[in-house]
């Protein structure tokens, strides 16, 4: 109900429109209206009331919550039921219980602040309050574990999409799961797996964007960034509008990938790439490798042409790009 009379307010944004006129379209009674329009307030929203006009909404909150969510996404199953948190340890930690316990696909889970963000090998993620988009996607595809690793080339290729969609900025893919802009990672994913040895049971799909943080903590400041800092003293970006256009652009690379355009993807984020054809050195559980990133495979393993010639496919580790090396003229 309360998205109900948010989406009337909103179609009326401006105008007033009367206690009487919603109760009509929403077939019950004005008492309930005011309840709703009292819990909307509580919410943060301003709504202006006065008598014989009915209600005007002035000024949503700069919050990510449910209501706003739905009204503006526009999909088929990504966001179709949406958990939301003012703080939470981590996104992905919740959207594991809920998957453990039988939420269906296409949930979301949104948080405006993580006390215990993560991204790759239990590093900490910066979530501080209201500032970034922290959103966990519950996906059950009918895929093998091996194709699981796909999934985040998916997220990487809409998150991309969405940030050059909404805001001009050319952000760009480092291997593997990185989003970057100016050499400073502006986002993250981190993709979780819970499967048998054929079967996946669940995937949660982690991302993390820096929307409109102005600091970071001193250890962060030479390699992280947010859109805020890249726009260059612009207002606030709206995190809902981001938000949305996010799940939208996911939705559409989760249906390519699950119906076999795989191709499409992996064509989407070598264009979007800012590893390959750059010289790097991977830090794997093992060695270390350092040559010129080629290629991606199918599977979304990283292709590394060593000095020697030959080529080694590596499916994790940690990448820096290096400068490449001037030559004599």
């Amino acid at each position: 109900m309360k998205q109900e009379i948010l989406r009337i307010l909103s179609f009326n944004k401006g105008n007033f429109v009367s206690g009487e006129e919603i109760s009509e379209k929403l077939k019950v009674s004005r008492t309930a209206i005011w309840k709703h329009i009292n819990a909307l307030r509580e919410d943060g929203y301003i709504i202006e009331s006065q008598t014989r006009l009915g209600y005007r909404l002035v000024k949503k909150p700069d919050l990510l919550l449910p209501e706003e969510v739905r009204l503006n996404l526009n999909s088929r199953i990504i966001g179709s039921e949406v958990k939301y948190y003012s703080k939470i340890d981590s996104t992905n930690t919740e959207a594991k219980k809920l998957a453990q316990m039988g939420e269906k696909e296409g949930t979301v889970v949104i948080a405006e602040e993580q006390t215990g963000g993560r991204g790759r090998k239990g590093r900490a993620w910066n979530s501080p309050f209201g500032m970034g988009i922290w959103v966990s996607v519950i996906l059950r595809p009918q895929i093998s574990p091996v194709e699981a690793p796909g999934l985040t080339l998916v997220a990487a290729v809409a998150a991309a999409k969405a940030v050059r969609n909404v805001t001009g900025l050319p952000v760009k893919i480092k291997w593997p799961n990185d989003l970057m802009l100016n050499s400073k990672k502006v986002g993250g994913i981190l993709t979780e797996l819970s499967a048998e040895i054929e079967v996946v049971n669940f995937i949660v799909v982690g991302i993390g964007i820096n929307v409109n943080n102005e600091s970071f903590p001193e250890e962060l400041r030479e390699i992280a960034t947010s859109l805020k800092i890249e726009q260059a003293g612009k207002e606030k970006l709206d995190r809902v509008q981001l938000l949305c256009e996010l799940l939208h652009r996911f939705e559409e690379e989760y249906f390519a990938f699950i119906t076999g355009r795989q191709k499409e993807i992996l064509k989407q984020w070598k264009g979007l790439s800012d590893t390959l054809s750059s010289i790097v050195r991977v830090i794997g559980p093992s060695s270390i490798i350092e040559g010129r990133a080629v290629d991606l495979d199918e599977t979304g393993a990283l292709l590394v042409e060593k000095e020697d010639g030959s080529v080694e496919r590596i499916i994790s580790g940690d990448v820096s790009l290096r400068s490449i090396p001037s030559k004599d003229v």
